[in-house]
């Protein structure tokens, strides 16, 4: 009986993570102008605030490493990418990155990894992966597979 009520809860867990990675998600593409703003109905960028939750998912994939269900690392891992992706085109747009010299212009790319695309029922927001066909990897996922550089 405890071994149910566990799995039960086990998937609520994994439930309330995944929830946790999409609202955080939902966060850094409203700022990416992926979203429109509720009070405007206007895209807003804002490339500073959009890094902070990018960073934020960072730090959470980071320092969850080896304690995520292969669901919850795959959602994570996914989502990072395609808003890492974002910010990069969101940067590199001249109308929609800040000019020259203004705060929170570097950029801070992170080539994408490959993984199997997470199975919700939820419908996925704007900044989280499409199904497709899986894809696995053949290295370790311990080893580093982004590089880190600060744009001009």
């Amino acid at each position: 009986m405890a071994e149910v009520q566990k799995t039960t809860l086990s998937g609520e867990l994994t439930q309330r993570f995944i929830e946790f990675v999409v609202m955080q998600a939902q966060n850094a593409a409203l700022f990416l102008g992926q979203i429109p703003n509720p009070k405007t109905g206007e895209p807003e960028v804002n490339l500073d605030l959009a890094r902070m939750f990018i960073d934020q998912l960072e730090m959470i994939q980071e320092k969850t490493r080896g304690n995520l269900t292969n669901e919850e690392a795959a959602v994570l891992r996914n989502t990072l990418s395609n808003l890492q992706m974002a910010y990069v085109e969101a940067a590199g747009e001249p109308g929609k990155a800040r000019p020259p010299g203004a705060p929170g212009t570097t950029a801070q790319a992170q080539a994408p990894e490959t993984t199997s695309p997470p199975k919700s029922t939820e419908p996925p927001p704007a900044a989280t992966p499409e199904p497709s066909t899986s894809v696995t990897s053949a290295e370790p996922e311990s080893r580093k597979k982004f590089t880190k550089s600060y744009g001009p």
